[in-house]
């Protein structure tokens, strides 16, 4: 299940990291899976809503857990339902950024990431679940107490996968996408255009399968 914010739901004629990791899997994973969660629709910047199903590629499993304008202050709430509801084995979850824009410091950010774990594992016990870190962002460039706050969550995100990680429900903090540049890898300084897109998805899978043996490293080649 992916769970996120917009550079996860995506924009209405976008592919987004989604739909690059489960191009990847298909190739590489070996067996059957599923991608699982409660919405499938991508946001409508014309409409400003998230009622499009407009997606590049209309074949792509459109199953979800993200939103435009939400954070962990939005998700943690709406997890012990949604895992209870579609059964996910793994949760892929990429979230902080429009906490710590809008809603909560980088300790409360931190203090409702542990809940989501907690309220995840209410419903799955098992769960496994992989977190991105808040990755680089156009206000992060040009804010320092925002960037200072990105930098100590991410911290306190790395102390919570190493606090709260158990061999029965396994808890991974991902890399931050390498070489990752905003000016190269975004169309607007945050959202992910094409480029961005396959480094956020290879960030998951390379952590999947180091980690999990979930599927392969995700080269270049095979995209």
């Amino acid at each position: 299940m992916p769970v996120g914010d917009s550079m996860t739901i995506g924009s209405a004629g976008e592919h987004t990291w989604r739909y690059r990791l489960w191009q990847h899997l298909r190739e590489t994973y070996g067996g059957p899976f599923r991608i699982v969660g409660p919405r499938e629709a991508l946001y409508d910047k014309a409409t400003d809503t998230a009622d499009s199903y407009e997606y590049a590629d209309p074949d792509f499993p459109r199953a979800h857990l993200a939103g435009w304008g939400e954070g962990w202050h939005h998700i943690t709430p709406l997890i012990a339902d949604a895992v209870r509801a579609h059964k996910p084995d793994v949760l892929l979850v990429s979230l902080g950024l429009i906490d710590l824009g809008f809603y909560t410091d980088a300790e409360q950010t931190a203090d409702n990431a542990r809940l989501f774990v907690a309220e995840a594992r209410r419903s799955n016990p098992r769960i496994a679940i992989a977190l991105l870190p808040v990755i680089p962002n156009v206000r992060a460039e040009t804010d320092p107490p925002f960037a200072a706050q990105v930098t100590r969550f991410n911290e306190l995100l790395a102390k919570t996968a190493a606090d709260l990680d158990e061999p029965r429900s396994p808890l991974l903090l991902t890399s931050t996408p390498p070489s990752y540049d905003i000016h190269h890898d975004t169309y607007d300084g945050t959202h992910p255009n094409a480029n961005g897109e396959h480094k956020i998805a290879g960030a998951f899978a390379d952590s999947l399968h180091e980690a999990w043996d979930l599927g392969k490293r995700y080269g270049v080649e095979t995209h």
